[in-house]
């Protein structure tokens, strides 16, 4: 229901008429479908080697699965900056070293420390990635600070509709700024299927990519600097692979859409990617951005030994500290927020986003955004349980928690309180404990990813800049979530 009134009331003709278009680049990133699920063919002895700007890299060829599918030529593990350790922690990323000879890249290299059992409020994670924790683990028990490298998958058969260069497509991993690799993503199906070139990447999460003292001392914004310094590489180098630098698409799902919601506002991403794929997600959520960094720092210095008054001091004390100390500490966020993610710097993001995109400052990019059904299905699945539909009881509480935790005022609040319970009742089946848990779903759904995915389109469109709004409503069916579910976000990546 909400998703028919969001067609026909809030979204511009101007982005409801290109939904042709759109559905026809949706449909081609579906082809990513649970890459991360299984390993690509084996190779065909071929060992393709290409020049960049550092050096030689010596890559591998691979069978894709299927009969249709052509082989795709893997670089792995490709330094796209130099290791960020010692007095290079809590510092923007600097360019890599060169090497002499040829520089093997046939397999991953480490991905950025992390700790994904106890850090992470699961409402922020893909389900496919809750439910599948033992197998995430294994991709990311090899862990080290030196870990910003990329994966280049190239296809290999020549494309006689187009025989200039590939367009390129980098995919920015999610999760709730706190785990992820690029690792985990296998590029290669989707470069057969589409003739492009896919990137993945492993950027700095947590605390070693979005630490902020809120002063000169350590700025933050880490995280987002990596995955700008690896457009800029790939924008130097892609050509050396076939690529065409002036055709680049940034994609990502969750916090991976926040942060390329991020990078569109970004001064310092200018020129380096043309086209943007926002799905489930916007700079404008209320988990996009961390508008309480230095509280969050304090947290986490005391608890290490390092919380003293001079900022400058605090952060020397931190680079001392080993990663794993760092990472393992539980620091745990208000509901609805991050403890550690972007922060408005004044620099790399320089003001709040909203204000930005009034301003227009994502003018230069063609822009593809979406929402799933059931997006909200993590905020909801935790609060009751859910076999048997929501009690009246429980729908209150839920509706009184999400007040509390979003708007502290005391003023007004049970006014807001009251409108959303009487917006998110189903007025002709009220008594229906399973409609109760649907408007449930609806109301974090529309809050946390519809409507801020709308005003990200709309802001956008408005200027007359290429806009494209999809909605996706296929149900899917996983052992990973209940039968009744709609879609959530992580069913767009694995259908």
């Amino acid at each position: 229901m909400w998703l028919e009134e969001l067609r026909h009331n809030l979204l511009p003709a101007h982005l409801s008429n290109q939904r042709g278009t759109a559905t026809h680049r949706v449909l081609l990133l579906w082809m990513l479908c649970s890459c991360w699920q299984f390993t690509v063919g084996t190779s065909q002895n071929f060992n393709p080697t290409v020049n960049t700007q550092f050096g030689k890299l010596r890559g591998l060829r691979v069978a894709v699965p299927g009969e249709v599918l052509k082989p795709v030529d893997q670089y792995l593990g490709v330094p796209y900056a130099a290791p960020p350790i010692g007095e290079k922690r809590f510092m923007p990323p600097e360019q890599p070293s060169s090497w002499s000879g040829i520089k093997n890249a046939t397999h991953f290299t480490p991905v950025c420390p992390q700790n994904i059992r106890n850090t992470v409020p699961e409402i922020m994670m893909p389900i496919w990635f809750t439910y599948n924790l033992d197998t995430v683990a294994n991709y990311i028990q090899d862990q080290n600070e030196d870990c910003l490298y990329l994966n280049i998958y190239v296809p290999t058969e020549a494309d006689i509709r187009d025989t200039e260069a590939r367009p390129v497509m980098v995919y920015i991993h999610g999760g709730s700024y706190m785990e992820g690799t690029g690792n985990v993503i296998d590029g290669s199906v989707l470069a057969s299927y589409g003739n492009v070139i896919v990137i993945t990447l492993n950027y700095r999460v947590g605390v070693l990519g979005f630490l902020s003292t809120g002063d000169q001392a350590a700025k933050g914004n880490y995280g987002l600097l990596d995955q700008i310094q690896a457009l800029r590489w790939i924008s130097k180098n892609i050509g050396y692979f076939g690529g065409d630098p002036g055709r680049i698409t940034v994609f990502g799902s969750g916090i991976g859409a926040s942060c390329v919601s991020l990078l569109t506002l970004s001064h310092h991403s200018e020129g380096l990617f043309h086209r943007a794929i926002i799905q489930s997600g916007s700079a404008l959520s209320s988990w996009a951005v961390n508008y309480q960094p230095v509280k969050y720092t304090r947290m986490l210095a005391e608890r290490v030994g390092c919380n003293v008054l001079d900022t400058l001091d605090m952060v020397s004390c931190l680079q001392k500290k080993s990663a794993k100390e760092l990472v393992e500490q539980d620091i745990q966020p208000a509901r609805y927020h991050v403890a550690f993610g972007p922060v408005i710097d004044g620099d790399v993001i320089p003001d709040d986003p909203e204000i930005l995109m009034e301003q227009g400052e994502f003018l230069n990019y063609d822009i593809m955004l979406g929402v799933n059904q059931g997006e909200g299905l993590r905020f909801v699945e935790n609060v009751v349980d859910l076999e048997d539909g929501v009690s009246g009881s429980d729908f209150d509480f839920a509706v009184s928690d999400f007040v509390d935790s979003l708007y502290g005022y005391p003023e007004g609040k049970d006014t807001l309180r009251e409108t959303i319970k009487f917006m998110y009742t189903d007025w002709a089946d009220r008594d229906n404990p399973e409609t109760r848990r649907k408007t449930l779903v609806a109301l974090f759904t529309d809050h946390q990813w519809v409507e801020p995915s709308v005003v990200t389109a709309d802001l956008h469109a408005r200027y007359g800049s290429p806009t494209y709004f999809y909605a996706f409503y296929h149900h899917c069916q996983s052992l990973m979530k209940p039968v009744w579910s709609d879609s959530p976000k992580s069913d767009l990546i694995m259908v």
